[in-house]
């Protein structure tokens, strides 16, 4: 029998309004068709976080336990000003310990780069904190009308086909060589 892997979810942003939410939904969609991953959502603003770093607070100690508690991590982060969101940043620098050895695979999405320099900045402060990031990202170029509120994206056949490309290169390369990526258009990135 196979165990379960739990996988911790993370909102990257807190703003009204934020895409994070039909994106996050749009991925745990995704994600439930794969039995062996038990997902925890875990968003700041389920938690009253103090504006201050502050080991004892309450809040921190509830959101410490729920990051030890999986096995690894997905961070859905929008790009803002070419980075990551403060409120991302806060998380992070809350903890050290819950991310030690873990792999971290990213969802982003943003204007033209759909969120990939946000990602590449996120690399640098993972690897200082002893995660391991995963090579591949999910990038989604100009979100803003490509999802419902029910979280379900626009021309996802084609999200599909891109899926279903790394799938066979997967099988012929190492992983760590693969890029695709779903551009505002839907189109994927095949180089690599």
């Amino acid at each position: 029998m196979k165990t379960a892997i739990k996988v911790g979810v993370i909102y990257g942003s807190i703003r009204q309004g934020r895409i994070c939410d039909p994106v996050v939904k749009w991925l745990t969609r995704q994600l439930v068709l794969y039995p062996l991953i038990d997902l925890d959502i875990i968003d700041p603003l389920d938690f009253d976080l103090p504006s201050q770093h502050d080991d004892g607070h309450r809040e921190v100690k509830r959101l410490a336990s729920r990051l030890n508690a999986v096995d690894a991590f997905i961070v859905v982060t929008p790009e803002y000003n070419h980075s990551f969101t403060a409120a991302l940043k806060f998380v992070l620098d809350s903890f050290n310990e819950p991310w030690h050895g873990k792999p971290v695979a990213f969802v982003s999405y943003g204007g033209i780069s759909g969120g990939l320099r946000a990602v590449e900045q996120l690399r640098l402060v993972f690897a200082e904190l002893h995660a391991v990031t995963v090579r591949d990202t999910v990038s989604i170029a100009a979100p803003w009308n490509r999802f419902d509120e029910d979280g379900n994206l626009d021309r996802p056949e084609e999200t599909r086909s891109c899926f279903r490309f790394r799938q066979v290169r997967k099988r012929r390369r190492t992983p760590g060589l693969i890029h695709a990526r779903v551009s505002a258009q839907g189109t994927c990135d095949r180089s690599g």
